[in-house]
Parts: structure tokens; sequence; C-alpha cells
């Protein structure tokens, strides 16, 4: 084992802990080149991505102060060999909003403390350029708007040049929104509240020509409060959906083959690349940031969580999808709710669940008003990582869950609104013990009868149980409670496609002897079920199923039983629930 492999940098926000720690860096810096081409720039990517990371490697390319170690900072990088005449040339104030209080009673207050703390940082390091009675000037002001205002007005006179970086700036917007609602988010966001002046002040400086502020870089997850601070983003370049930037942020499959082989070479990663690719690329892989790109991203983050459980020499993660993620995914839930009722926006997530992508526009910007209106909402899905470019057409978007890991958040999501609006609400623990007993002993039969069971038990839930199509999205939401199964929906096989289809994890856990194909078939419940009809349907669903059943792809592992499920609904009823045999074969229960 080496002891002088790059350690995992998971959680490390900070471009000098990655340097001076010998820790795993992908080099990205090749793109300060192409930021170079824009002045005020604002950059969305969803969270978990190093965004905050990519801010501080910016904040020591330009800071003017490091320029005696730009070799200790880019030695051996892409722009280390090939640098910017801009590098190290400017005064760099930053501002990380993630640092901020959201406790909406002192956020004012906070706000303007943080903003006064950064330019007296940023005094003290320049003494040379803001002497005593300058830093006594802009610091004495009341408002941080006129810290800001003085700053310019002498950076300008004294040919200063200034870059902002402004990290996470909705951070704290987010969360007042979503934990305190519009009226509070209104508050500082709208008319004369301190944030949307302190976005007009920004707005200002850029305007002014040879002014002070030359440089400026925003990150946040959506434009939505960029929107509302600045009545449409008009400070800058959005180039969020610029392909050229698609992977700047970010692992490609390249990069993370890359990474496995070289902790392997090393000697503190044994576990077998291929296995392990086809299990992040499921999980990990699949977002695409533009239109017309044909490269898949990896989540830096996923990626990192992995890693950190697996070097040196560890068996991996015990669960798949990190804690964090599954946390900033929960923030959706107040877009679904108005006065303690679900509204459209859930509608559109469970369809978007059931039918796996969906095809709209995305909008570049809106306001937090407009959120609610079906295109906002589902470019809002996309900000946030929920969902990912597949393709497009004139300007028209496919977008589509990227990977696992987020599918199985959306589920958990979806049951998550079902419990908490009294919908449908069951045993989880008890569930999953039952699907674990399925995938390994092929006791598959109480897996649907208890949820027919509690369907039967529980009224709230038969209005969205309406069509094949809705069954299918519900039971995905309760199959996928386990990594056990890897749930599969509309899979093609025998040249058509079975409805669901259970592929046993088997990458992760090898002892895995069965998978399912389940053909669903609904009857309507306005329609009188009477015998013939029954029958019909059955032996029609058990021919197709026989059908799937033989197709070449399930004899390629012959460690593996596939079983045929026959699910029959009649409208939420549960009427026919049987496994269906493939001939010659005898399936076990």
């Amino acid at each position: 084992m080496s002891a002088s492999y790059r350690r995992i940098p998971y959680g490390v926000a900070n471009f000098y802990d990655i340097r001076a720690g010998n820790k795993l860096f992908i080099d990205k810096t090749r793109f300060i080149h192409l930021l170079e081409d824009y002045t005020y720039v604002f950059f969305i990517r969803p969270r978990r991505f190093g965004k905050t990371c990519w801010i501080t490697i910016l904040e020591n390319y330009y800071e003017r102060n490091e320029g005696h170690r730009f070799d200790w900072w880019f030695g051996g990088l892409d722009i280390g060999k090939n640098p910017t005449e801009e590098h190290n040339r400017y005064v760099v104030v930053r501002f990380d909003f993630s640092e901020m209080n959201d406790a909406i009673d002192t956020l004012e207050e906070t706000f303007e403390t943080y903003g006064h703390t950064m330019l007296e940082s940023m005094c003290g390091r320049y003494p040379d350029l803001f002497p005593e009675s300058a830093a006594q000037k802009i610091l004495g002001q009341s408002k941080l708007t006129d810290k800001l205002n003085t700053l310019f007005v002498y950076a300008k006179d004294h040919s200063i040049p200034l870059y902002f970086l402004i990290d996470e700036y909705d951070n704290f917007a987010n969360t007042i929104f979503s934990q305190q609602g519009q009226t509070a988010y209104f508050k500082f966001t709208h008319g004369d509240g301190f944030y949307r002046n302190f976005f007009a002040t920004l707005k200002g400086a850029t305007t002014k020509g040879e002014g002070g502020l030359k440089r400026l870089f925003i990150t946040g997850v959506s434009p939505m409060t960029m929107d509302d601070v600045t009545s449409e983003f008009n400070i800058g370049t959005n180039i969020s959906l610029l392909p050229k930037f698609n992977e700047m942020l970010g692992f490609t499959e390249t990069e993370v083959r890359s990474i496995l082989e070289e902790y392997r070479d090393q000697g503190v990663f044994n576990q077998n690349i291929k296995t392990t690719l086809n299990i992040m690329k499921e999980w990990y892989n699949g977002y695409h940031f533009a239109q017309g790109t044909t490269t898949d991203v990896y989540n830096t983050d996923m990626v990192l969580h992995y890693l950190l459980a697996s070097v040196p020499n560890e068996p991996g993660p015990l669960d798949l999808i990190d804690t964090n993620i599954r946390i900033d995914y929960g923030k959706l839930r107040h877009l679904m709710w108005v006065n303690h009722r679900l509204n459209g926006n859930f509608d559109r997530l469970k369809s978007i669940i059931e039918d796996g992508s969906i095809t709209s526009p995305l909008v570049k910007s809106f306001s937090l008003e407009e959120v609610t209106d079906s295109q906002n909402f589902i470019s809002l899905l996309y900000y946030f990582g929920l969902l990912s470019i597949a393709d497009s057409r004139l300007n028209q978007a496919t977008l589509k869950i990227p990977n696992r890991t987020v599918a199985e958040l959306m589920y958990g999501y979806l049951r998550s609104v079902y419990r908490e609006a009294e919908i449908f609400r069951v045993d989880l623990e008890r569930f999953t013990h039952l699907i674990i007993e399925m995938a390994l002993n092929a006791d598959w039969k109480p897996v649907f009868t208890f949820l027919a069971h509690a369907i039967e038990q529980q009224t709230s839930i038969r209005d969205y149980l309406q069509g094949e199509k809705m069954i299918q999205g519900f039971l995905l939401a309760y199959l996928n409670v386990t990594e056990t199964f890897l749930c599969h929906t509309e899979w093609e096989c025998a040249k058509g496609y079975v409805d669901l289809y259970l592929e046993p994890f088997r990458d992760r856990y090898a002892e895995l002897p069965y998978g399912f194909l389940i053909e669903l078939k609904y009857l309507k419940r306005g329609e009188s079920l009477n015998e013939t009809m029954l029958t019909n349907t059955v032996e029609a669903a058990k021919t197709q199923l026989q059908m799937y059943m033989q197709d070449d792809q399930w004899q390629q592992n012959p460690s593996v039983t596939f079983i045929g499920i026959l699910l029959v609904f009649h409208g939420w009823e549960l009427v026919v629930c049987e496994a269906v045999k493939k001939a010659g074969q005898n399936h076990p229960k």
C-alpha cells in the first residue's frame, strides 16, 4: 500500500486544503481561459457539485497578494502551464452566503455584519492600497451598500481593479422561503429589501465603465432569487446553459476511471474497476447541463462519498446515497404545498416519476411568484439536479431523471408526501423485510398482498390509483425502499416492453438469486368486473409475459432465476396476483 496516495477530499471545499493536504484534485483550471471571455458571470449548478471549491480556485488565481505563490498554487496544473495575463492582478472580495445565519429576525443585522467583516479583511490585506484613512472612510459608512459604493468610487479613482466572488448567493434566501414562507422571503428580496439593495449596488458598479468592479462571479442553485433581486438577471452573463461549460464542475467518466486506476495502481483500491464503474454510472452519472452536449457528468459529492468508503482497500459505502444529498433535495417540499394542501406541482412531479422524463422548455429566469407555473417548476427541478437534459429540439428539452440516486430520492419524496398528506402510510420497516425475503427466497406474494391490504384500509390513496401508469408509479415508489433491486419500467425484451423489471443488484450483492418481470393490467373501476372479462385479460397478459420471459437476455446469467408475476387491478383493488411460468420452468413459491 502506498503511503503517499492522495487523500479523498470529501467535504473539503477549499483549494488550499486540497493543495496543502495532498488530496485528490481533478484539474479543471483550463476553463479559466473560457471564463475570461466574460466579465460579469452568473453560474448555476446543483448543490454538492464543487462550486465553492471552484470559487476558492478563482480567488487564489486572481488575488494579487498570492502572486508570489503562483507556482505553489498552480504548478503542474493546466492554468499553471499556460496562465492568462490577468492572474494575480485583482483585489479579490469573496462573499460566501452559505455562512449566513438564516434567523429572519436578525438576518439584516447579520448580513450587514458579515459584509463589513469581509470588507474589513480586504482593507487589512492591502494597507498599501487602502491606508487607514481610506479604510475608515469605507468602513465608517452605516450601511453595507454605502460601504460598497464608497469602495467602488475609491477603487476607480485609484485604479484598483476589484474582483467580487459571491458563492451560494441564494442559500439563505432559499432556506428562509422553505422554512418561513413567501412573506418572509419577499421582505428582503423585494421593494427596499436589504438583499435587493445589495445587488442593485453591484449592478450600478458594473455600469460605470472604468469603475473599480472589474469582474464578478456569482454561483447559486437556481435563477429564482436572482430574478427577484434584480428584476431579471441583467448584471452579467448567465453561462450555466452554455455547452462549453458543461464539464467545468463534476467528473466525466474518463476522469472517474482515471481516479480508480490511480488508487488501484497505488495499492489502495482493491475493488473491481469495471464493477465499480457500473455502480457509479448507474447511481451517480447522467447529468447534462447544456443542450447539444454529449458528455455525461458525474456528481462530485457522490463519487467522493463512494471513494471515502473505499480507500484504502475498504468494501465501499453501506448506503450508496450520501446523507448530505438526501437532505438537500428535501427542500422541494415547500413547492408542493399551499395552505397545507398539495398543488399542481405535486402532480407534475408524480407524472415525471411515473414516466421517467418530461419535455419542456428550459426557462432561464423566473421569480418566486412564477415558480408554480408548469415550465418554471420543471426548470427548477432541472436546476436542483433532479432532472437532466436528455435531448433537445428547437426550444424544447427532453428532461430525464439523471441516475438512480435521484430516482431513489424522488421515490422517497413521493412516499413522504403520501405520508404527510395522510394519503397513504405503511410500516416501511416491515415492508423492507418483505422485499428482502422476495429477493433472497422468491417469497414475492406477501409484498403485493401487503400493499393491497394497506390500500384497502386507506381510502385516500384510491383517488391516486386511477390508471395503469398511476399504479406503476405507486409500485415503483415502494419497491425502491431498498437497494436490493434495480427497478426498471418499460424494459425492452422480446420485441416488447415489460411493465416492471426488478433486476437483482448483483454488482453490489452477488448472492441475490432472483429477478422479477411484472406485467400490470388495469381495469377501470367503473366497469363491472365479470368472469369473462377477467379471464380474457389474464390469458392475454399471461401470453404476453411468457413471450417476454423467452428473451435471450434472461439466459445470460444462469445463476439468476427470473420469475414472471401478473398483477391485475380493478381500479385500486388487486384482483389477480399470480406467477406465470415460462415453458419448462418451475417457479419457487
